[in-house]
């Protein structure tokens, strides 16, 4: 069934916030990427999320609150170190797993785990749009599932017009990657799931100790977090990182032609200076070493080569620490780990 999918205005916050107590979906800007709200204590509403994305069902759903005092509300206890970092970091990028109440929240929610993830983003027309609605949102990615995360009302729009009931419009987003998922049900051993743009270094000058989970989730465990199993954050053209200097990246492109490809560079600006009458399309990721304007501008440079002729990406690779660590996990599962040799 196709609804009609309304453009929301900063202004507009009530009758978006009436939409989501009416059961419907609508997409929330974050600091992060654009999300995509329901009801979070309204099962039916839940449901609607996975079909609208096309997400599987046992994928959990992050779910977002407008003040910390909420939290407790839903959770079976309140780890000390947890409280210190929502204290030093909300409203922020950063998600908390908790041993969830039971019936805080259907199973469509957790994924029938016994945690939830929770978090309260900054960006003050959703907190607003949390509170008008009186309830918790769930907010996954506003995108089809598995494609790269929307970091502009437009995104939205070109992937779920017609899906859900409208996207509330801030602009663009200023991280352009998804939150740190931080696993605190084991308080004694906090564990990054999926990284982000607060950093274990950030994350270790509150609570000390945080370690990382790199695992690779096999096809019959229940992920714990978002962005762990699936193959996630890929255009329609596959993607090849390039981790060298000038040579490698003409190497890479000579083979590429060779093949009869049509090839997107997506690298910063110093790259696309040097090659850019070699290829096809381009698409900058900002100034040389620069890993915060990379980040910013990798999910709509992977988006931004479906409006041209390019078949094939070739993909700047950023060194993996502090923020590049969320950038590398991004950019290699769009590229399905394929970098050129």
């Amino acid at each position: 069934m196709t609804v009609e999918t309304i453009i929301y205005q900063p202004s507009e916050v009530l009758k978006a916030a009436l939409k989501l107590k009416q059961g419907e979906l609508i997409s929330f800007p974050t600091e992060t990427v654009y999300g995509l709200g329901a009801d979070a204590t309204n099962e039916a509403a839940v449901k609607k999320v996975y079909s609208a994305k096309g997400r599987p069902s046992d994928n959990p759903l992050i779910v977002h609150v407008a003040a910390i005092d909420e939290v407790e509300q839903y959770i079976k206890e309140m780890p000390e170190k947890a409280m210190k970092l929502m204290n030093a970091f909300w409203p922020g990028p950063l998600t908390i797993i908790f041993k969830v109440k039971e019936d805080a929240f259907g199973p469509t929610v957790t994924a029938g785990l016994e945690s939830v993830a929770m978090r309260m983003p900054n960006n003050e027309l959703t907190l607003q749009l949390i509170r008008e609605t009186g309830k918790p949102l769930v907010g996954p990615s506003a995108n089809t599932s598995g494609k790269p995360s929307p970091t502009t009302a437009k995104h939205v729009f070109h992937d779920l017009k017609g899906k859900i009931a409208g996207v509330l419009d801030d602009g663009e987003t200023g991280v352009g990657l998804e939150s740190t998922v931080l696993d605190m049900t084991d308080a004694d051993r906090p564990m990054i799931l999926r990284p982000g743009a607060m950093t274990k270094e950030d994350l270790e000058s509150v609570i000390g100790p945080v370690f990382i989970d790199r695992h690779l989730v096999s096809s019959d465990e229940v992920p714990k977090a978002p962005g762990m199993k699936y193959k996630h954050y890929s255009p329609n053209e596959p993607v090849v990182i390039v981790d060298g200097e000038r040579n490698l990246w003409e190497k890479a492109i000579k083979t590429y032609k060779e093949q009869g490809e049509k090839i997107g560079l997506l690298a910063n600006e110093a790259i696309l200076a040097e090659l850019k009458d070699e290829v096809s399309a381009v698409y900058s990721l900002g100034e040389k070493n620069s890993i915060q304007e990379a980040s910013k501008g990798l999910y709509s440079g992977l988006r931004y080569f479906e409006s041209t002729d390019a078949t094939l990406i070739l993909a700047e690779a950023y060194e993996q620490i502090g923020l590049g660590e969320a950038y590398m996990n991004r950019l290699k599962k769009a590229a399905g780990n394929h970098f050129f040799e």
